[in-house]
């Protein structure tokens, strides 16, 4: 059994770019750590899974307000220039800052929170169904002999997921701090005026979405069996790609489901309808209309 989990933090707009070397999940167990292999077909996957969530990504950084970027901006400005003892200069960036989030307000009054920035975390679990079941297993062991934080060590690691972590301004509460924070320095109370201004950067709210990996690469690897499936006449080397194709589609949400993604009462219909395709493609047979209802399972899944 061999496993490891690469986890990569990476941020958008502007934010440092980090990266964490890989964690072995063996750091609480004594399974081997040499790293599983993606199959062929993983990596086949992996570019468009890539591309899809860059796009997620863009089409999250698109929401993000630039008045709101530009209050928090201004914000730290005013802490900074409080720190350096320029008071005319933190009150200038107070206003700037308030005036920003007025705007944001006038212009959708009813809005909550007001994004300022998106953060893409992924953790990619190279794990077996093997290894993934003697990790459960082991942290449930954990457990049972009241050793908390090694169980949570363990489970930490059992993820496979895209993150989008976005920032946000909330419109209720923050504006209101900000406010308050001039009478504090015209009264030359520079260290309250400081703690609020901390205090309020330390509000922003941060939402998080996270999408399963292994769906990603599920969707791929169903839609080019597809594609193969459709195609009159394959030669036996595409025959054999899409034995494996279907093969990799399976194992994908086997890992998913171990994982904890997902409706679980759905993967046993899924599983029955790869089944069927498989036996429908034998002798390199082909139609359409074949992989509709995995389709529409897997868009239910998740």
């Amino acid at each position: 059994m061999t496993s490891i989990l690469k986890t990569y933090l990476s941020t958008i707009a502007g934010v440092a770019v980090l990266a964490a070397s890989p964690v072995a999940i063996a750091t609480e167990t004594a399974m081997p750590t040499t790293p599983e292999k993606k199959s062929t077909e993983v990596k086949g996957a992996q570019s468009t899974v890539d591309k899809q969530c860059s796009e997620a990504a863009a089409e999250r950084r698109k929401k993000v307000l630039d008045d709101a970027k530009a209050a928090i901006a201004e914000t730290e400005k005013a802490l900074k220039a409080l720190e350096e003892k320029r008071k005319d200069d933190a009150l200038q960036s107070l206003a700037l800052a308030t005036g920003k989030l007025e705007l944001i307000l006038a212009r959708a009054p009813s809005l909550a929170l007001a994004p300022t920035d998106v953060a893409v975390v992924t953790h990619d679990l190279l794990a077996s169904q093997e290894t993934i079941n003697a990790v459960i297993a082991e942290a449930k062991e954990q457990l049972k002999n009241g050793e908390v934080q090694r169980a949570r060590k363990l489970m930490t690691n059992l993820a496979s997921e895209v993150e989008y972590r976005t920032v946000n301004i909330p419109l209720a509460t923050y504006p209101t701090a900000i406010k308050a924070i001039t009478p504090l320095i015209d009264a030359d109370k520079l260290e309250e005026a400081k703690a609020g201004l901390r205090t309020a950067l330390s509000t922003l709210v941060v939402t998080t979405e996270a999408v399963p990996l292994p769906k990603l690469r599920a969707e791929y690897l169903v839609k080019e069996a597809q594609r193969l499936a459709e195609k009159q006449d394959r030669n036996p080397n595409e025959n054999d790609k899409l034995k494996k194709l279907l093969g990799e589609a399976r194992n994908q949400l086997k890992l998913a489901e171990l994982l904890g993604y997902g409706k679980k009462d759905v993967y046993k219909g899924i599983y029955q309808q790869i089944d069927e395709v498989e036996k429908k493609t034998t002798g390199g047979k082909s139609g359409k209309g074949w992989f509709d209802k995995t389709k529409a399972l897997l868009k239910d899944l998740f």
